[in-house]
């Protein structure tokens, strides 16, 4: 990896990560109304083909239409959208926007052993190190005594020491599990040549079509005729930063790997925090700030691989430059 390319992965690491980050407080104000996931999923995706259709058009870039892309389609809109979103919105509904951004960052140490397994990446004991200190500082943050919340009559000041969260957890842990098999899976099996925007194109529009069914069924179907307020507002300012992001993010496994890639979930736990501070008033004590130095103290020992190994991964490579 050349020093401008490795400059360029950082970048763009710190712009996903913002994206990302600014996306848990939106989602906790989409939620806010009654919203419940089919439905905001099923628009998300609508709205994100819409906007990745237009760029695909000017780019005069169409979709190609065999087997392979297929398959890479069906695969990334059930581990990339479909169950991590169903899990996401879920989770928020009932766990403070900061405790879910927090627990987005465990995706690191579920894609680490998935890529040894794969083959993808090799041991090593400083990038190692640094995912023991990324999950050290969120050990720190999701203890009880860590203080989320704006006021005791919210319930969000308990913590995940409240045992109406912790019954939540496992169901937020559903997200970062499924996008460490996405990564890994890209990483190793490639986009089957297509760029980031065809693949997000895709994958939006299988997905859209797979959720629409259970929107409807289950009563979920938002109208696109009810009043635009600000929880219809949030969903769809979520969306466009959301397509735009996961766009960049299957850029930045092919240029970076998927072990690289997935630190951005560190990111995205830091401005998911001061984002939630911000828009939603949840405040933080002294300890919080702590654990979110060592989370990012564990982003800078993990560094850009400095040489494929595989194929797979020159061709993904590849064909993130030629869409850049």
């Amino acid at each position: 990896m050349t020093p401008r390319l490795r400059l360029l992965a950082f970048a763009g690491m710190i712009l996903i990560g913002l994206g990302w980050g600014l996306s848990m407080p939106l989602s906790k104000i989409a939620v806010s109304s009654g919203h419940q996931h089919f439905g905001l999923i099923f628009w998300q995706l609508v709205i994100g083909a819409v906007l990745l259709a237009g760029i695909n058009r000017i780019r005069r870039r169409p979709l190609p239409t065999g087997w392979a892309q297929w398959r890479t389609w069906i695969v990334l809109a059930l581990t990339g959208s479909l169950i991590p979103s169903v899990a996401f919105y879920s989770a928020i509904s009932h766990l403070p926007a900061g405790i879910v951004a927090i627990v987005i960052s465990l995706v690191p140490m579920m894609a680490f052993p998935i890529a040894m397994a794969l083959g993808l990446e090799r041991f090593a004991a400083r990038r190692f190190s640094g995912l023991l200190l990324g999950l050290v500082g969120t050990i720190l943050l999701i203890l009880p005594d860590a203080s989320f919340g704006t006021d005791a009559g919210t319930g969000l000041g308990a913590g995940l020491g409240d045992p109406a969260m912790l019954r939540w957890l496992p169901v937020a842990l559903i997200a970062p599990l499924c996008y460490a098999i996405e990564g890994n899976y890209v990483s190793r099996w490639g986009t089957a040549g297509l760029d980031p925007f065809q693949v997000m194109l895709g994958a939006c529009l299988v997905a859209a079509t797979l959720v629409l069914p259970a929107a409807l069924v289950s009563g979920q179907f938002i109208s696109p005729f009810r009043a635009f307020e600000a929880p219809e507002q949030a969903l769809v300012i979520y969306a466009l930063i959301s397509v735009l992001a996961y766009s960049g993010y299957v850029w930045l496994v092919g240029v970076a790997g998927a072990v690289f890639a997935v630190q951005v979930s560190y990111l995205v736990t830091g401005f998911g925090v001061v984002a939630s501070l911000v828009f939603l008033g949840e405040r933080y004590s002294p300890l919080i700030w702590l654990a979110f130095a060592l989370v990012l103290a564990g982003i800078f020992l993990v560094q850009p691989r400095r040489q494929q190994t595989l194929a797979e991964d020159a061709s993904i490579g590849e064909n993130a430059h030629r869409a850049s």
